[in-house]
């Protein structure tokens, strides 16, 4: 009865304080509308792909591609986010929400300036951004609108990503919650709408999904910002708030570039990966594309158990409880161990039939089966390296994941696939064989490096 009253009020909101009470009860409290947010966000990818996987695999390899240029945009999103969720955990658990708001104000603004350039550059350059990625001529005749759009609209993604960050940050995790809902739910209606031409809808093929996720995401926004100034949160943005506070903004910049440094290194990895895979044909990729969209469906719930995580240690720090800050970590990881150790084994028995409800395409399927489960094999060490990491980031410490990252990613993972696909028989595979390994290097680097305690000294 505990746990069902537990997630009737994570559900529905609560104003409780994190830095008293159960650390249980506070991870579950903060970690379901988490989870079901994350898991939300990953719904746009798994939507769009649905759809469009019905339009061929040039289409499908669009997607990946496409998704791939966007990691620049997530690098940003993700490292303001970071850097935004740490600085308003800070401030509220030193019961200060009116610097909780500043922060905010500082973050969207980045936020707004930045979208702006990066959308008018996709939009304007899609086609060359395609030829450079490696893209077929077929591709880019098939994609080049879908990318344009989706490029076009990153403006959506960053204030999506940063005004949740604030929800978050500020312990209003089911706020955050519904947001992706709408978002996702005018999403899921719209996509086959716009894909396939239904009723009075303009049939735009694999650019239609691109339109309806920016419609969804715009959406989510607007609902985002009528939260902030309408008082519903705990943090509330009052008119004479909207302007530049430089010595914030410069802050919450300096904590936000190691976040974005560290995001762009395993991003831009994960792009080389795709790129390397690119060289093995468009059967190759499509396989990869549809596998990994399946690990971050079931990722990014994760992340939403991390996130939980880092917001306890932002607002325990800020209330001078360290102590209780790291108790919370471990308990973060272990949740998230449990959870991931059971998506794993799914995946390893059922990864052929899961693959078949995106594909039955005979060059595609073994592909996509092989993937999966080797991704898999790294769940367990992918939830404990999850928890540490967003830990040091909760706590305004962007510096030491980026160092981490930088030697996992670029100076062992990369070599390694490369070597294992091009230097062996191995071919895609053996990229694919460099994931996991990787990601368990983090793992055990991340917890080692967590030991020493040095994150609850940050000051931000």
């Amino acid at each position: 009865m505990r746990f069902w009253a537990a997630v009737r009020e994570a559900l529905a909101g609560t104003h409780r304080d994190y830095t008293e009470g159960s650390i249980s009860r506070a991870i579950t409290l903060l970690a379901i509308p988490m989870v079901l947010e994350m898991v939300m966000e990953s719904l746009f990818g798994v939507t769009d792909m649905f759809w469009v996987s019905h339009l061929g695999k040039d289409a499908v390899a669009t997607v990946a591609l496409t998704e791939s240029m966007l990691t620049l945009v997530f690098v940003v999103a993700m490292g303001l986010s970071m850097a935004t969720t740490a600085f308003v955990a800070r401030r509220i658990g030193e019961k200060d929400p009116e610097g909780a708001a500043v922060a905010a104000v500082q973050a969207i603004a980045i936020g707004i300036v930045v979208s702006i350039v990066w959308g008018a550059v996709g939009a304007w350059f899609a086609r060359d951004l395609l030829r450079l990625m490696g893209a077929t001529p077929a591709i880019i005749q098939t994609g080049q609108r879908y990318t344009g759009v989706l490029l076009g609209g990153t403006v959506t993604i960053l204030l999506l990503f940063l005004t949740n960050a604030v929800f978050r940050g500020a312990g209003d995790a089911a706020i955050a919650m519904r947001v992706l809902w709408l978002a996702n739910l005018i999403n899921i209606a719209l996509d086959p709408c716009f894909i396939f031409g239904l009723g009075p809808f303009p049939k735009l093929g694999v650019a239609g999904a691109a339109v309806a996720t920016t419609i969804g995401r715009g959406c989510g926004v607007l609902y985002q910002l009528t939260i902030l100034f309408s008082g519903q949160g705990r943090v509330v943005i009052r008119l004479p708030q909207i302007r530049i506070h430089a010595e914030v903004m410069w802050r919450l910049l300096r904590v936000s570039f190691n976040g974005m440094f560290q995001f762009l290194l395993s991003m831009g990895s994960w792009v080389a990966l795709v790129r390397m895979i690119a060289l093995f044909g468009a059967a190759a990729l499509a396989g990869y594309a549809i596998a990994i969209r399946l690990v971050i469906f079931v990722i990014l719930p994760s992340w939403g158990m991390s996130n939980a995580a880092a917001t306890l240690v932002g607002q325990n720090l800020g209330a001078g409880k360290p102590d209780r800050a790291e108790a919370s970590v471990w308990r973060a990881g272990l949740y998230n161990m449990i959870f991931l150790g059971g998506v794993a084994v799914i995946f390893l028995i059922f990864a052929e039939p899961v693959i078949r409800l995106f594909t039955n395409d005979p060059a595609v399927l073994p592909i996509g089966v092989a993937c999966l489960r080797i991704v898999s094999c790294g769940n367990v060490c992918y939830a404990y390296g999850m928890a540490m990491v967003q830990a040091f980031n909760g706590a305004g410490d962007t510096f030491t994941p980026m160092i981490i990252n930088l030697f996992c990613y670029w100076l062992f993972q990369l070599p390694l696939a490369w070597t294992l696909s091009a230097h062996t028989r191995l071919t895609a595979t053996g990229v694919f064989l460099a994931i996991p390994i990787a990601e368990t290097g983090i793992a055990v680097v991340s917890i080692l490096v967590f030991r020493r305690g040095r994150w609850k000294r940050v000051a931000i």
